[in-house]
């Protein structure tokens, strides 16, 4: 499998391999054939990075903590005290991935001057490995804060040493860097449907491989506190599908949609139908409901959440590293949920009374000795007895960026932007609902309802009524929570910090585990200047678990400079 294996010739001296077999410079860039594998190439290098992100975005926060087998360095990461020998803080492979997408890059621009291959394929391939780049970047300032900024194929990883030639810049002045270098990048789309790179892959179809380059756009803008920006390039995620000419794509996705109450065919929270009182009756499924998001084949529902998942093969490398670090059969299970998450999830009450978010079932083996993260686990673990299927078949997914993800930044942004009511629609029960002076009321004009009226965008469209006929695009539009079957959220007191507070409190409860929290927590106390917000959540997490250093960590953690690690490359 190409992506997993091919690395460019600058990437040797950090690896530190000599192949016998090594292609020579004529070998290799003599077409749009060898650009794809280039790309994916540069996709294999940064799957390398898998455990470090969703070590250092969940160990760092509030939802996952260390087992008994955890090593001393992970250790250090739980309690915020890390040593700058800790191999799960290096910046190395961060920057191998960069200088990999460099030397690719160098080498389009080349192609390109030799007519080696179209301006669209280039434009559709250098925006590609470009944005992979921005991304790694994101991931280097949410963590390290101030880094070398560098653009230059290199032969040697010690070059970036020298402050002279590559001066360290700050969080906020990467972000300056990356913002307009991002949006002025030529083709910002995903890949044509025609393009080589649509293809299938061992199984795997790779339309959802690459990077979103439009959430990227939005996340760097959200970060930067850019939020009509932001918002505009999570609603151009949004409606990417409404053009198609099928009902199932307009309607349906990036769209979180409503459930199907009847068939439980759909990745909602649901009950058996007539039984939706009995806990029992839970959907718990591999192939049905919220739980499938992460276990189903790549299929239409499949599509319809993920943006962006990258598969670990059982045929190739890298392995899937989240074996290692979650599994309690087959691996090493160094890492699990943590009490306060558990916590969380057990203060919600769900829409039918039973009391707690069914989330914490479908994400987790809830056991009281030996709790399992089980979102990585599902393709490889029977999800009854938490046996392997095949012991030495570790399949799974990196999963990155899906529509819960993106409705929760859109929602984040448009609330910044004093779309209070917008924002509490995407979080609660969904436009056509928030937007409707009478909802669930059959048989009316629905004309003047059900839609926003506000500019772009912040225009939608739910209208669902016979009498005229309206179908509008997103007239299934369902709500985080009520997808969730969990009641809406009441705003009380300043609507701004309500919502925003009601928002990375649900996205802890929706996207736990996936590599986001660390990031949520330090962008809300960054933008609103109180460390508490993020400290008071480490603290409350060590706490319930009788961590001794729970008051040390919370008082270094009102320090903003101390959210960062230090910055070592060997």
């Amino acid at each position: 499998m190409a992506m997993l294996a091919l690395t460019t010739v600058s990437c040797n001296k950090f690896l530190e391999v000599e192949p016998q077999d090594r292609l020579v410079k004529e070998q290799y860039y003599r077409n749009v054939f060898d650009a794809d594998a280039a790309v994916l190439g540069v996709y294999g290098k940064m799957m390398n990075l898998a455990k470090q992100y969703v070590i250092l975005n969940e160990l760092r926060a509030d939802y996952m903590t260390v087992t008994e087998n955890s090593d001393p360095f992970l250790r250090e990461i739980n309690n915020h005290e890390v040593s700058a020998s800790n191999p799960y803080i290096s910046p190395k492979p961060f920057y191998e991935v960069i200088i990999n997408c460099n030397d690719v890059l160098a080498n389009f621009d080349i192609m390109l001057r030799e007519n080696k291959f179209t301006q669209d394929q280039y434009n559709q391939r250098y925006s590609d490995v470009a944005c992979v780049r921005s991304w790694v970047y994101l991931q280097l300032g949410i963590h390290f804060g101030t880094i070398p900024y560098i653009t230059d194929p290199l032969e040697d990883l010690s070059d970036i040493k020298d402050t002279n030639k590559f001066p360290r810049v700050n969080f906020d002045q990467l972000l300056d860097i990356l913002i307009p270098f991002v949006e002025g990048l030529p083709y910002k789309n995903t890949y044509a449907n025609n393009a080589s790179l649509i293809t299938t892959v061992d199984g795997y179809s790779t339309a959802k491989f690459f990077i979103n380059k439009q959430c990227l756009i939005g996340d760097l803008n959200l970060w930067k506190g850019n939020y009509r920006a932001a918002a505009t390039a999570y609603k151009a995620v949004m409606t990417s599908f409404e053009n198609t000419g099928n009902d199932n794509d307009r309607y349906n996705v990036y769209k979180v949609r409503f459930a199907e109450v009847a068939t439980n065919n759909d990745i909602s929270v649901g009950y058996i139908r007539f039984r939706e009182q009995d806990a029992t009756a839970l959907i718990n499924s591999v192939t049905q409901g919220w739980k499938s998001i992460f276990a189903r084949n790549r299929d239409e529902l499949w599509n319809q959440e993920w943006i962006w998942a990258l598969p670990f093969s059982k045929n190739f490398q890298p392995e899937n590293p989240f074996i290692e670090l979650f599994s309690v059969a087959g691996g090493k299970y160094l890492l699990k949920p943590s009490a306060q998450g558990i916590h969380y999830w057990n203060s919600e009450t769900q829409r039918n009374g039973i009391p707690y978010d069914a989330r914490k079932i479908l994400s987790i083996q809830d056991n009281p000795t030996r709790p399992v993260i089980m979102k990585y686990l599902y393709y490889y673990l029977d999800d009854r007895t938490l046996t392997p299927k095949v012991l030495f078949e570790k399949e799974g997914n990196w999963f990155l960026y899906r529509a819960a993800t993106l409705h929760l930044r859109f929602a984040e942004a448009a609330n910044r932007d004093n779309r209070h009511k917008l924002a509490g629609a995407f979080l609660n029960t969904g436009i056509n609902n928030v937007y409707d002076p009478n909802p669930g009321v059959s048989g009316r004009d629905v004309t003047n309802i059900q839609q926003t009226f506000d500019v772009a965008p912040y225009d939608f469209d739910a209208r669902f009524g016979d009498f005229p006929f309206f179908r509008a695009n997103w007239h299934r539009h369902n709500g985080l929570r009520n997808r969730a079957n969990l009641p809406a959220r009441t705003v009380v007191g300043d609507s701004t910090l309500t919502i925003e507070n009601d928002l990375i409190t649900e996205a802890g409860l929706e996207t736990a585990f996936e590599g986001n929290r660390w990031a949520d927590l330090m962008r809300i106390a960054r933008r609103r200047g109180e460390p508490a917000f993020l400290a008071d959540r480490i603290y409350n997490k060590l706490l319930r678990e009788g961590n001794p250093n729970a008051t040390a960590v919370r008082n270094k953690l009102l320090d903003p400079n101390n959210w960062y690690l230090p910055f070592k490359l060997d």
